[in-house]
């Protein structure tokens, strides 16, 4: 995988980030040597972890939660989980396990990644509801070409990483002319357990494969798209969950048209599917417990979506009229497999659908141009009873009786709507974003009656139950400033935000008395190691902060470039933080540019966080402070090797948003939180001939 570079630019058509709040990220082209461009940041050296997650968490107002080598989640501005829109090559859907051991860039190997959008504030209604922003990663695909005859493509990386001596490899192949692009696409991914300082991380090694296809036809004024991928990933370790990865089949499927209908008509359509199966143990990558603790359990999600757009008038000056659809079925079966008897049907036909129709209006008064777009969703959640096996205890046969005699079904209406505002003044642009944005609970949430440790992926070692039908939609109000700024040889892009949400779904306490064992629940969750289970419930909450990515050319070659985040989060009804919140960060690169070459290093400053949730009995964590050094060469045109050294002085630290060991067979003890990788050398080749 290249390098990759945040370019300040807009998305490929421009209606889809009109006043620059997305940030594209792309893997820059080695088909010929290319000055870094003065105006947008320069090329930004990625993290060698396998997962695009890691990556993202490197741009502003991002953090990484570090559930595993192929289960880290997206952190941006205090939210994270399905608070955030994530999607891959524009498709939603659901995570197949209960405690999101697959988030979306589980499903996004580095060495297949094109280029990420990163929306750091709202993403437009357009794109469906979320709480935060939006990140959007596209995987390599063939690119039609410029003549009548067929023409090949080959876009190849591979990589090795000595922190967990993993190898991968993948890529695309295709065959393209003017009218018609067709390819195909894999990659594998192995590596051992992760080195630390000291030691190694029991049980956090991973295994992933991926292929598919992609076909691409242009049709008079519009253009065709299919694609199917089929990811298979192994046995992975997760060494903060109670579980570890056994293995994901998933299988994606995708159908896009977009073209003009007339002069100042565009039609945008999309149909997909996604089908996850999922397997996950205690007993394969980590020392067995006793016989009657054994427990696996198997999963699985299928998400339909669709969605359709007409786009009346100009890219500048336009309304768009859109409606989309999203069903997901889930399954969730724990059981010993030793014991056959023992089977707990925790969520059987758990699913949800939502309904949603949208207006956007585009144009300007004077010189400030805007974005407004209002959108009404139609939601409904639903579970069937619970069925268990014959040798399934009496206290968790008594909940699922009384879970199978409550109320089941929920139903909801959501609206959500943003405004944006930006005033283009050469090399000054001035930004607002006003908004009002909703989540709806998750199964997990509002359905969670068996008490175990499935929290969406929290992996905090807390026992958790749902909240039941009366649990509310989350209701965000957001406020954003910013200024895109780039002179000949510097730049910055500031903003400040604020978010206040009413009814924020959090844990707390399952009942008044924590710790005193007096309802059937808690005693569930006490013989299973845990004597103060939370509960999902609405409370208030605020967060506020900012965050800024920003450059200068120094002298020649000589460049600096950095990356600052900060963001505060409070509960708004009782006097305590918010839970999970990443500390203040700041990155700073210094840099040598040639144009076939270039080296830098790398400081990041991670402030210690005291602001923690005391009600969710949160550990602070100390400050930290590593560097890094990177490099590439840029051999030929179309052949490009980066190399570098990760965490250069081999310090150790923890990451404040990792979760907590539970591995035993381990360098990390029991219930400390992981600690961040140790020194790490890594080098990467990328191939790249053909395409525009």
């Amino acid at each position: 995988m290249a390098a990759i570079a945040i370019v300040q630019s807009a998305p490929v058509r421009a209606e889809d980030a009109p006043d620059a709040q997305t940030i594209v990220v792309t893997a820059p082209r080695v088909t010929r040597a290319t000055p870094t461009d003065s105006v947008a940041p320069r090329d930004a050296e990625p993290v060698a972890a396998p997962d695009a997650a890691a990556f993202i968490a490197r741009l502003p107002g991002a953090a990484l939660v570090g559930n595993g080598a192929l289960s880290g989640q997206v952190q941006l501005r205090g939210l994270f989980g399905e608070r955030v829109l994530l999607t891959i090559n524009g498709q939603h859907f659901g995570s197949g396990g209960p405690n999101a051991m697959d988030p979306a860039m589980h499903y996004a190997p580095m060495v297949l990644v094109d280029r990420v959008e990163l929306a750091r504030g709202i993403s437009p209604v357009r794109d469906g509801p979320g709480l935060g922003g939006a990140v959007n990663v596209v995987l390599k695909a063939p690119r039609f070409g410029s003549g009548p005859g067929l023409s090949p493509q080959v876009d190849v990386t591979t990589q090795y990483r000595s922190a967990d001596d993993s190898v991968a490899l993948g890529g695309l192949v295709a065959l393209a002319n003017d009218k018609l692009r067709a390819g195909l696409v894999a990659s594998w991914e192995q590596g051992d357990d992760l080195r630390i300082p000291g030691g190694r991380i029991g049980g956090s090694s991973h295994r992933r494969a991926v292929f598919g296809a992609q076909a691409g036809l242009r049709l008079g004024g519009g253009e065709l798209g299919l694609e199917y991928r089929r990811q298979q990933t192994g046995r992975s370790g997760n060494p903060p969950f109670a579980m570890d990865i056994v293995y994901f089949h998933t299988d994606f499927l995708q159908a896009r048209f977009e073209g003009d209908l007339a002069g100042n008509v565009r039609l945008e359509a999309q149909a997909s599917f996604t089908a996850v199966d999922h397997r996950m143990n205690n007993f394969s990558l980590r020392p067995a417990p006793a016989m009657a603790a054994v427990r696996q359990s198997d999963t699985s999600a299928d998400t339909l979506g669709s969605g359709l757009s007409l786009r009346l008038g100009s890219a500048e000056r336009h309304l768009r009229l859109g409606a989309d659809f999203e069903h997901v079925d889930k399954a969730f079966r724990l059981y010993n497999p030793l014991q056959p008897a023992f089977s707990i049907m925790a969520m059987d036909r758990g699913r949800t659908s939502r309904y949603g129709a949208y207006a956007e209006l585009r144009g300007a008064l004077g010189a400030v141009q805007g974005e407004a777009g209002l959108r009404v969703d139609r939601h409904s959640a639903a579970v069937d009873a619970p069925h268990l096996g014959s040798g399934v205890p009496a206290g968790p046969a008594n909940l699922a009786r009384l879970f199978g005699l409550s109320d089941r079904d929920w139903q909801g209406t959501t609206v959500d709507g943003a405004l944006r505002l930006w005033a283009p003044q050469g090399d000054f642009t001035p930004r607002l974003t006003l908004a009002h944005k909703t989540r709806v609970p998750s199964l997990v949430e509002r359905f969670g009656w068996l008490p175990t440790e499935a929290s969406g992926g929290l992996a905090d070692g807390n026992i958790y139950l749902g909240g039941g039908g009366a649990l509310k939609p989350e209701r965000a109000w957001l406020a954003e400033a910013g200024v895109d700024w780039a002179s000949g040889s510097a730049y910055a892009r500031p903003a400040l935000f604020w978010r206040r949400i009413h009814d924020f779904i959090q844990g707390v306490p399952f009942d008044a008395t924590p710790g005193t064992i007096d309802s059937p629940a808690e005693m569930v969750a006490a013989a299973s190691g845990d004597a103060t289970p939370l509960r999902f419930a609405n409370v208030e909450a605020e967060l506020w902060g900012a965050d800024i990515a920003f450059g200068a050319r120094l002298a020649g070659p000589l460049r600096i470039d950095g990356v600052a985040s900060l963001v505060r989060g409070r509960r708004v009804d009782i006097a305590d933080n918010l839970y999970r919140i990443a500390p203040a960060s700041v990155r700073l690169a210094l840099g040598w540019e040639e144009a076939r070459w270039g080296l830098s290093l790398e400081g990041e400053a991670v402030d210690a966080q005291e602001r923690v949730a005391a009600s969710n009995s949160e550990a602070r964590t100390a400050g930290r402070v590593t560097a890094a050094l990177h490099g590439h060469w840029l051999v030929r045109d179309g052949l490009r090797i980066d190399a570098g050294v990760e965490n250069l002085f081999n310090r150790k630290y923890v990451e404040h948003l990792a979760g907590y060991n539970r591995n035993a067979a381990s360098d990390v003890a029991l219930g400390a939180r992981l600690p961040g990788t140790g020194r790490s050398a890594y080098v990467r080749l990328r191939v790249a001939l053909g395409g525009s």
